[in-house]
């Protein structure tokens, strides 16, 4: 089964869709689209009232209502009213958008589109709505109010257009970058930028249809099936599988618009790319401080790797987890590396990997490397045989460092402990990876130093601000 996508932005209101509306969105459900946020902005308020109409209409629609800044010389305080009670008494409205700038057209002046788009945002901070945002060829202009009136519940910035930097510094006012089918033309260096240097937690996917159709439609109309190729290009550039893309920017949209969501149900054995990720248990050595257990457990990204909820009621039994994986030959590897130190269940991982080698299965250890310290003898020699390679949170290339990065019980004692691991995994003949994460203001080329010169082992450095 396909994960399910959400086309984030479409304009279904528009007369290209009036005569065949209900076979596009059939077209639509058959390509894994199972929600498509239609957006109210054009001609005032009258898109804003077909949106919802639509919405209200078609349970796999959610509007939202606002004024485009082409039509910011039709804003008065007639339409700016009846945006308000259009959102008020539907639920079926999720943000206030499409709102923003467009110094591209100009088919409003510039003062005026400042001021209507400094009250839709107020609008949207009454009533505690996200907002879309459109930005085009206005980026100073529209960050420079964005600053100013930073939306309280988020939003989005609709068919991203500018570069990396600028993306950064959108999500750092709360907002989500949205991927239009522009990355999918042979001239979307900028954007293909963007999607490799941003967390995929920060992305959703758009149509705009019926505008920017995505090769190889590319010059027809767009359509919400077609945010398909756009998960496929994202997928690519990322180097995941279009289930990851999808299983992640689903549940974004799902947050940043407030949609109904199934409940979160624990994975013991999690895909990502084509590897399967076993869930052992919770528990933990260190108190690291840039790992997402910090976040509050009422956050709903407490927990969760690339869209999957690790949160472990129980520590689950060995039968339980062969259950949850299945045939392990369908998968390149099987990695143990959940939401705690694998390890600390040791006799449970021996027992797996026996199982997984038996069946010619490559099998990996992500650890902290606190084992042998944990048990008192050289757990590195048992894993002989039964794992291919380990990689090992190094995290800091002194005691000190690694000591107030990654807080535990053993203090720094713990940082020799991880240097003695990874030399007796390398003398048991294991595959071994040295890893940091990439936290601003560390060493990273000492710590490259220390794994590749001093311990004579791989290194990698892993993103901070995305998991998995």
């Amino acid at each position: 089964m396909m994960e399910p996508l959400i086309d984030s932005h479409a304009h279904l209101d528009f007369p290209d869709f009036d005569a065949d509306r209900d076979q596009v969105l059939r077209a639509a459900a058959a390509a894994g689209v199972e929600t498509i946020i239609t957006i109210g902005a054009g001609g005032g308020a009258e898109s804003a009232r077909k949106a919802v109409e639509l919405a209200q209409n078609y349970p796999q629609l959610y509007a939202t209502v606002g004024v485009h800044p082409h039509d910011a010389k039709l804003m008065n305080a007639a339409t700016l009213k009846e945006l308000r009670r259009l959102a008020e008494n539907s639920d079926r409205v999720k943000a206030i958008g499409e709102i923003g700038l467009d110094f591209a057209k100009m088919r409003s002046d510039q003062p005026t589109q400042l001021r209507v788009f400094r009250e839709q945002l107020q609008l949207a901070s009454e009533l505690k709505l996200p907002v879309v945002i459109h930005d085009r060829e206005a980026h100073a202009e529209t960050y420079a109010v964005l600053r100013e009136q930073r939306p309280p519940a988020g939003g989005v910035m609709h068919c991203f257009s500018g570069d990396a930097a600028l993306a950064k510094e959108a999500i750092a006012l709360g907002l989500f970058i949205s991927i239009p089918g522009v990355i999918t033309f042979k001239n979307a260096g900028v954007l293909a930028e963007v999607v490799k240097t941003i967390p995929l937690e920060k992305m959703l996917l758009e149509t705009d249809c019926p505008f920017l159709a995505p090769e190889p439609h590319r010059g027809r109309r767009n359509q919400p099936a077609y945010v398909r190729h756009v998960a496929e290009t994202v997928a690519r550039l990322r180097g995941l599988t279009v289930d990851d893309v999808a299983r992640v920017t689903t549940k974004n949209a799902i947050r940043v618009f407030g949609l109904p969501a199934a409940a979160r149900q624990t994975r013991i054995a999690y895909r990502i790319r084509n590897s399967l990720y076993l869930n052992l248990t919770n528990r933990c050595n260190n108190a690291c401080t840039f790992c997402p257990r910090n976040l509050p457990a009422q956050d709903p990204r407490s927990y969760e790797v690339k869209g999957h909820y690790l949160r472990l009621e129980r520590e689950p039994s060995e039968d339980e987890i062969k259950q949850a994986v299945g045939d392990p030959r369908r998968y390149e590897e099987v990695v143990f590396c959940g939401f705690g130190e694998p390890l600390l269940r040791l006799e449970t991982v021996k027992a797996t990997a026996g199982w997984l080698k038996g069946q010619g299965v490559r099998v990996r250890v992500d650890t902290d490397g606190l084992a042998n310290q944990t048990y008192g003898r050289d757990v590195a020699a048992e894993l002989k045989g039964l794992v291919d390679m380990i990689s090992v949170s190094l995290n800091a290339a002194d005691a000190a460092t690694y000591a107030r990065l990654c807080p535990g019980k053993y203090g720094e004692e713990a940082f020799t402990a991880v240097l003695n691991f990874i030399r007796a995994a390398k003398r048991q003949g294991l595959e071994v990876t040295a890893t940091v994460v990439g936290i601003p203001g560390l060493d990273l080329e000492a710590c490259r130093r220390l794994a590749e010169n001093e311990l004579g082992v791989k290194f990698r450095v892993r993103p901070c601000d995305e998991v998995g």
